[in-house]
């Protein structure tokens, strides 16, 4: 995703890709050669084509209009999508605070509760804990039409679910792992991590060129070379568990590859040709980015429900702490209202991505787009002359450039560069995650009562071992009311010494910037 200006930075390949300059190009090059056209034809012959402009101040208004809505539209897609994964990562921040901390780790044979000890406690915690993190990954693999599980960075975090429905029968394998098969790879699921002799023999020779180059930063305007795959500079998925899958996996993240097409996009359609010719349209049809009529292809929303399953398994986990009376009532309301804010988030996603705006209306509009700029040299040329060359393209520029637009970023969860960067979202669960198990919950009073703890500050500055030591105005800690109002008196004192001194730096800062 490429956020920062681009007029007044360091132009490169990813910027350019970034604008809508190479899609919409070659349409802005034949209406500009259809007023070379009318230029030439009416200036160099008797014959004038010039026509009366009547109605172009109307229809250019009303298309600007149309074309202004339909960008509004897109861009409140666009923000909707924003505001979903912000959703996302709130409850998932959330979530991973209630099971690290309001549950227990202290188990004891009581009721349903079941003795274990502090560590199986916190391997427990821990595990549900990916297992939220696992829902942001497969929520974004679901978005961009990825189907399954098997991911460099989704299966390390799913792998540990149940397979099979009951024993070890194939013919019993669960939604999550019977929707991710391909019936390409033989599976045995009762393969374990430490199998890794077999494991070697049946993963050696599957291993693609390309499964460890999709997330490379581009380095040459075209893509690398078949064969030789560019060196993997980046790579998040190192931090995640090390675990043997019974098939290949598939990379965390696979852009499209950089083609001519991309920027020239009318080649396409011979490309097209040249398939059909050889009777290989099979082969067209899969891996293209780009239709033949040069536009971007979206890819189509998986229907393997990964992030459904994923919080039916939390869902299960929460029924379980409050079976066994590990959760308070209100933190197990929370964790109820979290997972709800999980699925409700994964709905209205799955709106935005399954919902584009209706074919009839993209097509009108393109279509009055187009004949709006055919004509608009004949309609100019008595005004303009020889300036209806550059008007033109100028007004093709604009009004193709906000219309692609709008094309682009209604559905903003690809790998365009202009879409939101789910990666980033994911990757930064992941660390938000991992620093809140960080926390050991330590005990209040063993850093509450230190040196270096001043409550009281500025009225007050003694740390609160001297407080606490009993030798002051506030009383001891046997008869804590006694000193109740010199309490009051310096918690005064300290809001009109902030007062103070706050807004005098405030008042020099306002001369300064004056």
């Amino acid at each position: 995703m490429v956020a920062e200006n681009p007029l007044f930075r360091k132009w490169s390949l990813q910027k350019l890709r970034a604008t809508v300059v190479n899609d919409i190009w070659p349409e802005v090059v034949f209406f500009a050669s259809v007023a070379v056209m009318v230029t030439f034809v009416s200036i160099k012959t008797s014959h004038s084509l010039a026509v009366p402009s009547t109605l172009l101040t109307v229809l250019g208004t009303v298309l600007g209009l149309v074309i202004s809505f339909r960008t509004s539209t897109a861009y409140e897609r666009y923000q909707d999508g924003r505001r979903m994964w912000t959703n996302i990562t709130s409850a998932s921040r959330n979530l991973a605070q209630l099971f690290w901390i309001h549950v227990a780790n202290e188990r004891i044979n009581s009721g349903k509760q079941v003795a274990q000890t502090n560590l199986e406690s916190i391997i427990e915690k821990k595990t549900m804990i990916n297992l939220v993190q696992g829902f942001s990954v497969a929520v974004k693999h679901f978005l961009r039409g990825e189907e399954g599980v098997y991911y460099e960075d989704l299966y390390p975090l799913v792998c540990i679910l149940p397979r099979y429905a009951s024993g070890g029968n194939h013919l019993d394998l669960l939604p999550l792992w019977q929707s991710s098969e391909d019936g390409v790879h033989e599976f045995d699921h009762d393969l374990k991590p430490e199998d890794e002799e077999e494991l070697k023999d049946a993963i050696a020779h599957e291993k693609m060129d390309s499964s460890r180059t999709a997330t490379a930063s581009p380095s040459s305007w075209f893509g690398s070379k078949k064969g030789k795959p560019r060196a993997k500079s980046f790579d998040p998925e190192a931090a995640l568990a090390s675990v043997k899958a019974h098939r290949p996996l598939k990379p965390a993240r696979s852009p499209p590859n950089s083609r001519f097409s991309d920027y020239l996009p009318f080649l396409i359609i011979f490309k097209w040709i040249w398939k059909k010719i050889r009777g290989r349209t099979e082969s067209v049809l899969s891996g293209r980015t780009r239709n033949a009529l040069g536009q971007k292809i979206t890819p189509v929303v998986g229907e393997s429900n990964v992030p459904l399953e994923i919080t039916i398994y939390l869902q299960n986990y929460a029924a379980f702490l409050m079976r066994s009376s590990l959760l308070q009532p209100a933190s197990a309301t929370a964790v109820m209202n979290n997972i709800n804010m999980l699925q409700d988030t994964m709905n209205h996603l799955d709106r935005i991505a399954k919902t584009p705006l209706p074919f009839a209306y993209q097509a009108h509009l393109r279509m009055s787009l187009y004949m709006y700029l055919f004509f608009l040299p004949f309609q100019i040329f008595s005004t303009f002359k020889y300036l209806t060359i550059p008007a033109t393209a100028c007004a093709s520029f604009l009004l193709l450039g906000f219309l692609e637009i709008g094309q682009e970023i209604e559905n903003p969860f690809n790998y365009d560069e202009n879409d939101l960067d789910l990666d980033g979202f994911c990757l930064s669960i992941q660390r938000e995650l991992q620093e809140i198990t960080a926390h050991s919950s330590p005990d209040p009073r063993s850093f509450i009562f230190t040196h270096w703890n001043q409550p009281f500050a500025p009225a007050d500055r003694r740390t609160a071992l001297e407080l606490q030591a009993g030798n002051s105005e506030y009383g001891t800690a046997a008869s804590a009311d006694e000193g109740l109002d010199a309490i009051k008196h310096t918690m005064l004192k300290s809001w009109k010494e902030t007062e103070r001194m706050t807004r005098k730096q405030k008042q020099k800062y306002q001369k300064v910037q004056a």
